[in-house]
C-alpha cells in the first residue's frame, strides 16, 4: 500500500527547507472553575510543532494531555496564553471561524472511530465536505481518493459493520484527510484496536508523515508514542522537560529528542 505525495506546500521530511510552525502555543494555561473551586489543568505550556512533524503528546490519565488536545483542536480555549495555528491567532476567532477551522484545517481521528453505521465508507468520508457545501460529484471524487490513500479503495461501498476495527480506523483517517487539513490530530487512535490493527494504523501514520503530513498523536501508551518522531511528555498540567526515559538503549529527556525509528512487532 502507498500513500500519495504530500499536497502542495507541504514538503516531505528531508526536503531541505525550513519548516514553518503549524502549532505555536505560548505560555498557555487552562483553569476550570466551579463555584469557589478552581483546577489548573494546564500551567504555562509552550509547544511548537513544525510543518511535516509527527509528534506524540503522552501522559497518564489526568495529566492534562486531553485538555491540551482540545485546545490544539480548537475545541476549547486557553484561560491565558496564545495559540497560533498555521500562523493565525486562534484567540481572535469567533465561534463561526473556529467551526470553519475545525472542519477545514484540522482532521480529527478518535478512539471510537465515530462512523455512521448506516452509511458506506465513502459516504462517511465525504461528511466534512457536505458541511463545507462541496457539490456531490466533487465530494464523491475526493472521498474515493482519500480512501485510496489509506489503502481502502476497494472497500468504498462497505458499511462499517463489514470492516475490521483497523479498517474502520483507516476510514476515519480518510475522513480526516478529505479536506486536505494543515493538521491531523489523533486522540488515542489505537485505544480500541488489537495489536495487529494497532501496528497497521501506526504504519499508516508513518506513511502519511513520510508524505509530508503534520500529525499530532495523543496517547497514554509509551510504545504507541514511540511511533512518532518526537515525544512531548506532560505531567500535572506541565510539559515534563527533565524526566529521563529509556529509549532505544539510551536515556533521553522527554520531549527534547526524537523517538527511535526501529521496526515494530
Amino acid at each position: 500500500m502507498s500513500v500519495v505525495e504530500a499536497p502542495p506546500g507541504q514538503p516531505s521530511e528531508g526536503a531541505g527547507v525550513a519548516r514553518r510552525s503549524v502549532i505555536d502555543i505560548a505560555e498557555v494555561s487552562k483553569t476550570y472553575r466551579t463555584g469557589s473551586l478552581s483546577v489548573d489543568a494546564l500551567v504555562d505550556v509552550s509547544v511548537t510543532i513544525g510543518q511535516g512533524e509527527f509528534v506524540a503528546i503522552s501522559g497518564p490519565s489526568g495529566s492534562g494531555k486531553s485538555t491540551l488536545m482540545h485546545i490544539i483542536g480548537c475545541l476549547d480555549t486557553p484561560t491565558t496564553g496564545r495559540y497560533r495555528l498555521a500562523g493565525q491567532d486562534v484567540g481572535t476567532m469567533d465561534e463561526d471561524q473556529l467551526a470553519e477551522v475545525r472542519n477545514r484545517r484540522i482532521g480529527f481521528v478518535f478512539q471510537q472511530f465515530n462512523l455512521l453505521a448506516s452509511l458506506s465508507a465513502w459516504r462517511n468520508v465525504e461528511l466534512p465536505l457536505v458541511y463545507s457545501g462541496v457539490d456531490r460529484a466533487e465530494r464523491r471524487r475526493r472521498a474515493h481518493l482519500a480512501l485510496e490513500r489509506v489503502g481502502l479503495g476497494d472497500r468504498a461501498d462497505h458499511r462499517p459493520g463489514e470492516l475490521s476495527g483497523g479498517q474502520q480506523q483507516r476510514v476515519a483517517v480518510a475522513r480526516a484527510l478529505v479536506t486536505e487539513p494543515n493538521l491531523i490530530l489523533a486522540d488515542e487512535p489505537t485505544g480500541n484496536l488489537d495489536s495487529t490493527s494497532t501496528a497497521d494504523v501506526l504504519g499508516l501514520f508513518d506513511e502519511l508523515h513520510a508524505s509530508g503530513r503534520t500529525i499530532v498523536l495523543i496517547t497514554h501508551e509509551l510504545d504507541v508514542a514511540e511511533a512518532a518522531g518526537r515525544i512531548i511528555r506532560i505531567s500535572d498540567g506541565r510539559i515534563d522537560h527533565g524526566t529521563p526515559v529509556a529509549q532505544g538503549g539510551r536515556s533521553v529527556l522527554q520531549g527534547t529528542e526524537p523517538a527511535p525509528k526501529g521496526p515494530r512487532p
